[in-house]
């Protein structure tokens, strides 16, 4: 990173103002392309869409109006808003912690520290659900962080209902509010506890409701490999919900171990993988008693969804 610049304003990149002051108007289409020209020159992939969503978010404005208002002028507070919020770019943080919203599978999902961004990647679980839940089914999603799994499956299956658990209060208080804005709320409970333990802790359930399907996108990071990811990861995502043990596997063993209970007869669990872990994954839902164990590839030719089968009742 080449400390020379100023980042107060996109000025102390061109040399054109000292100090971070303004020595003439800045229109917004300025500002959001001076900040892309510091993004850039950094090494940001993403610089001009970046600084676009920074600069929108800094002043109040959608993207219609920051193309449509392009030479109006910025404000002192303003242009400080937005170098503050480009500043945290800077740092390795995502655009979309800063915003503290990202899109997934159509819907805006808001974030905060005790959930992981929702990735592309994801929407695949989320077309398996869709397609494995009959008419009037039921959902269970272990792990759920900002609901965006159940949420979106919901959306789309309006005659479906489901109940989403997370350890972490601070996630299950997200996901109800994304239940909420996403229009879902009536049909999604909550119950906050470590994988199936959560059911029990629900008294109408006392951990004997079945589902249709199970979901789950859980960490599945092996520990020691943590600290060898991308700044973006490591240093803002929390850590709970990258961490799958030792080897990465140990919320796939309570998951197969346990998920037979919890389905009907037929039912099916999907869960989301490493790209590495398609054959032990495999193995251990066979090994519990689970049929038609298929591997799904994502877009990119990628291991990244494991489904399976209970084809009895337990």
């Amino acid at each position: 990173m080449d400390r020379g610049i100023d980042y107060r304003e996109p000025g102390g990149a061109t040399g054109r103002h000292g100090a971070g002051q303004l020595s003439e108007p800045v229109s917004i289409g300025t500002l959001w392309r001076g900040w892309r020209d510091v993004l850039s020159r950094l090494g940001f992939e993403t610089a001009a869409l970046d600084a676009k969503l920074l600069t929108g978010h800094g002043l109040g404005l959608d993207a219609l109006a920051l193309a449509t208002r392009e030479l109006e002028p910025v404000s002192v507070d303003g242009a400080a808003s937005v170098a503050a919020l480009v500043q945290r770019r800077m740092s390795g943080e995502s655009v979309a912690r800063i915003i503290g919203e990202k899109e997934f599978y159509g819907l805006a999902f808001r974030l905060n520290a005790a959930t992981l961004e929702p990735r592309p990647d994801t929407e695949l679980l989320v077309d398996l659900a869709i397609k494995a839940l009959p008419q009037g089914g039921r959902l269970l999603d272990l792990g759920t962080g900002t609901g965006c799994v159940p949420i979106a499956v919901l959306a789309h299956c309006p005659d479906a209902s489901g109940l989403a658990t997370d350890i972490s209060s601070e996630a299950l208080g997200m996901a109800e509010t994304n239940a909420r804005s996403n229009g879902v709320s009536e049909r999604l409970a909550l119950a906050q506890g470590d994988w199936f333990e959560a059911l029990t802790a629900i008294p109408s359930t006392a951990g004997d409701e079945r589902f249709d399907v199970i979901t789950s996108n859980p960490p599945y990071i092996a520990s020691a490999t943590i600290e060898t990811l991308a700044a973006e990861v490591r240093h803002f995502d929390p850590r709970l919900a990258l961490d799958g043990g030792p080897d990465g596997l140990a919320p796939y063993r309570v998951i197969a171990a346990a998920a037979a209970h919890f389905l009907r007869p037929v039912g099916q669990v999907l869960v989301e993988i490493g790209y590495d872990q398609g054959e032990s994954v495999s193995a251990l839902f066979s090994r519990h008693g689970f049929a038609e164990v298929t591997v799904h590839k994502d877009l990119n030719g990628l291991d990244r969804v494991i489904s399976a089968h209970h084809l009895r009742s337990v």
